[in-house]
């Protein structure tokens, strides 16, 4: 009997470990994310060890990195928003890094696991709305109205407001989660078809594995790019009010 499909992503002890009731069971899934933690601390280190004028390879792609992270924050969240670049670029590496190591056969996609990703997603958002108390007190509570609302309009638009603030976790979650799974059960599904299949028409679902195996890299990139500029839009939003503060001046 061949194995599921979900097989690969199904997570069993490998020693068992409990503090104070609570399982913290190693698995491959927390083995994953410490591959993942000291790849990526290497590569900072790495590039930013031996700094110069010529840069290397390593160096080069380090400081596009924080190029590219710092224009994404300043276009969502503006200079106030540059004192959470420490938070945005460990967020935006991990995820990056644990979707690309999870391609490789043998390997584990901590980003498939719903818990993962859901603990990241409250994370962002719980973050976001201390951010947005400490930023404005209770006048925070202004981003249930969006600027501009009649108040004839009031009743309805606020607790449509309040849905959509509190549909954001679960959506950051699930996308993350929902989009690493379904790739990584296409290629289960189409390599194991290549190997039951005769040679003479086993070479197509082969072709179509190598072929979805490349974009999957460019969708690990996309997915990290997605979740980690939804957590500058949310913060953005926890220091602007949704443009309120633009208003005020």
């Amino acid at each position: 009997m061949q194995d599921s499909p979900l097989h690969p992503f199904e997570l069993h002890p490998y020693m068992h470990i409990s503090l104070f009731g609570l399982d913290i069971s190693l698995n491959k899934a927390v083995i994953m994310m410490w591959v993942v933690i000291a790849l990526a601390a290497w590569f900072l280190i790495a590039a930013g060890r031996q700094r110069r004028l010529i840069p290397t390879r390593l160096q080069s792609v380090a400081e596009m990195l924080v190029e590219f992270l710092r224009d994404m924050i300043l276009d969502t969240m503006g200079k106030a928003g540059m004192r959470f670049f420490p938070f945005i670029a460990s967020l935006f590496i991990f995820i990056l890094f644990a979707n690309l190591l999870g391609l490789i056969p043998g390997s584990y996609t901590v980003t498939s696991q719903i818990v993962v990703t859901a603990a990241f997603a409250l994370f962002v958002y719980a973050m976001s709305i201390v951010v947005g108390f400490a930023y404005h007190g209770l006048k925070f509570l202004h981003i249930l109205i969006p600027p501009g609302t009649p108040p004839l309009l009031l009743p309805l638009m606020m607790p449509i407001e309040l849905i959509s603030q509190l549909a954001r976790p679960f959506a950051l979650a699930v996308r993350l989660f929902a989009n690493m799974t379904a790739g990584h059960t296409i290629l289960a599904v189409l390599f194991g078809m290549a190997l039951s299949l005769p040679l003479l028409i086993g070479w197509l679902p082969f072709a179509f594995t190598v072929a979805i195996s490349v974009l999957e890299v460019g969708i690990a990139f996309i997915q990290a790019y997605i979740f980690t500029i939804l957590t500058c839009v949310y913060l953005g939003d926890a220091i602007n009010l949704h443009g309120h503060a633009q208003e005020a001046h």
